[in-house]
């Protein structure tokens, strides 16, 4: 059964406005699904045909002659060829809504794609089911801790309980995972980890030590939530910092991490400058670091890392699916060891968000927030804490226990 995806509405607004639409994301996560439902009764090409892939690379002057647009082409990152043609066709055509384009990689991808296509194309990035999607709400706005967000989010309400919300933090968002729960977790990550690093890391970035990647995203997994310390990931892995440096580049643009830059503007000297790390699918995060089941994650050492980054991970959602490709989020700690989880940045205001994998919120988990009224030219929204709370209610001033739930 067909799950209906937040992002549709992204992709139609931008095959308005532009002659390709290119949704790129990790493997598995339902881009293709999602295309050929949208594309149902135009051409479909995937470049995992080896005889397509093959005239895509030898004719691509002709591919297209064969495949006329309007056309989606799936894995378009195997054959670049076809991009100078797709912007020859635009170019001649003037037409919206021809080309819709998708992928797992963006490393090598993008690079085509800003070369020939530039203002020709709209982008937008697919992650795995968001809560919200899982539980059949239609609610899509982005995420902002204010009384208007609240009002409209409550209409739409979808109660999750805390061995749902810990049930999906361990088994991830993927959705063959989530559409099927007889599916065996731990064969399904064994196989998704196999053919990430065969088909996209060593086919398209030629690292050949499958082994010790393998290791390192291990590593960058057991790290999730904290601030990224590459000299350590080297150090535990056996590899040169540069390496480490490339590696790390390569699951940022594979959208299986995501980096949260530091706020800071000419006046905040003392804040730190390394961004945080965070996994965007803790069931990959879990089955890498041997979390294998909800009851030892819950209640383990990492439990704390894994909500946080569940939490960081639906918010992204909730902007990217709005085809924002680069959502307004940071975080803040100084040198003197204030700090805040996450900042959302909204017309200029910052909204300060904590968040607690308890049930039972204090005051003083937003203490820090006021540390944001020092720094000058800045003005602070309305904040609040994400945590296992069940309803929203006011805490201090402007700021709330949010629940999970108004996510």
């Amino acid at each position: 059964m067909y799950i209906p995806r937040h992002a549709e509405a992204a992709v139609e607004q931008l095959s308005k406005m532009f002659g390709a639409v290119l949704v790129a994301g990790p493997r598995q996560v339902g881009k293709t699904t999602m295309l050929k439902k949208m594309t149902e009764g135009i051409n479909y090409a995937t470049m995992d045909d080896m005889v397509k892939l093959a005239s895509a690379k030898e004719e691509s002057g002709t591919f297209f002659k064969d495949n006329p647009p309007p056309v989606f082409v799936d894995e378009i990152q195997k054959a670049p060829e076809l991009f100078p043609q797709i912007k020859m066709i635009l170019d001649r055509d003037h037409k919206k809504g021809q080309f819709f384009m998708c992928g797992s990689q963006q490393f090598r991808m993008m690079k085509n794609v800003s070369e020939s296509l530039a203002g020709r194309i709209g982008l937008i990035t697919l992650l795995g089911f968001s809560l919200r999607e899982t539980h059949g709400v239609g609610f899509d706005l982005p995420f902002l801790p204010t009384d208007g967000y609240f009002s409209e989010r409550e209409k739409h309400l979808a109660h999750v309980s805390y061995d749902e919300v810990w049930e999906t933090i361990h088994r991830g968002s993927m959705p063959d995972l989530c559409g099927n729960p007889d599916f065996d977790w731990q064969m399904f990550y064994g196989a998704y980890v196999r053919t990430y690093i065969e088909r996209d890391v060593r086919e398209l970035t030629g690292i050949g030590d499958a082994v010790r990647f393998t290791k390192f995203m291990t590593a960058a997994a057991a790290a999730t939530g904290q601030l990224l310390n590459l000299a350590s990931l080297a150090r535990d892995v056996g590899i040169s910092q540069p390496t480490a440096d490339r590696w790390m580049s390569i699951l940022v643009a594979s959208n299986l991490v995501y980096l949260l830059r530091p706020y800071s503007n000419n006046i905040t000297k003392r804040a730190v400058k390394t961004p945080k790390l965070y996994f965007l699918d803790t069931g990959l995060a879990a089955y890498l670091t041997k979390w294998n089941t909800v009851g030892v994650l819950k209640s383990g050492a990492m439990a704390g890392a894994f909500f946080e980054s569940f939490v960081v991970s639906e918010i992204i959602k909730s902007y990217c699916n709005r085809g924002i490709l680069e959502p307004p989020l940071y975080f803040y700690r100084d040198k003197d060891m204030n700090e805040i989880d996450l900042l959302i940045e909204d017309g200029g205001i910052l909204y300060p968000i904590e968040m607690k994998k308890h049930a039972d919120p204090q005051k003083r988990d937003t203490d820090a927030f006021s540390v944001l009224d020092r720094i000058p030219g800045v003005q602070r929204g309305p904040g609040g804490v994400v945590c296992m709370y069940d309803d929203l209610v006011t805490i201090r001033g402007n700021d709330h226990v949010i629940p999970v739930s108004y996510l």
